[in-house]
């Protein structure tokens, strides 16, 4: 069955770095585009960031833009998020989800496989 199952979350300085990651299993990782979002208490889901299946195109939400990377490793069957420059509204619960096909998207409903996510708290 497919699996997703984050890591690397926890608290972290304003202007910190955090690099999570997205271990998949059960379907070809290659075959699909996959993204990362997140949830804050109270919040709708939103999205964060977004790679194609071969990894040479992604999207970001204008909040992360240039202080987010996201990247994959195709033969470790990883995602990866690298987050620098922290600030406390990145606080929140990260998840990792496998988009419907091969392109990034950005909408909840086009994702069919999450993961149980991973807290991130930045401190003022």
């Amino acid at each position: 069955q497919v699996r997703l199952v984050e890591s690397g979350g926890g608290l972290v300085q304003a202007g910190g770095s955090l690099r999570l990651s997205c271990a998949a299993s059960g379907f070809s990782f290659v075959n699909y585009a996959m993204g990362w979002f997140r949830q804050a208490p109270g919040m709708e889901r939103e999205f964060v960031a977004a790679i194609s299946w071969s990894g040479r195109n992604t999207d970001y939400a204008e909040s992360v833009k240039a202080r987010f990377t996201i990247s994959r490793d195709n033969g470790k069957n990883r995602l990866y998020l690298e987050m620098n420059s922290l600030k406390p509204e990145d606080t929140a619960v990260y998840y990792c989800a496998r988009s419907r096909g091969a392109w990034t998207e950005s909408a909840p409903p086009l994702y069919d496989f999450w993961g149980q996510g991973t807290q991130v708290t930045v401190s003022s």
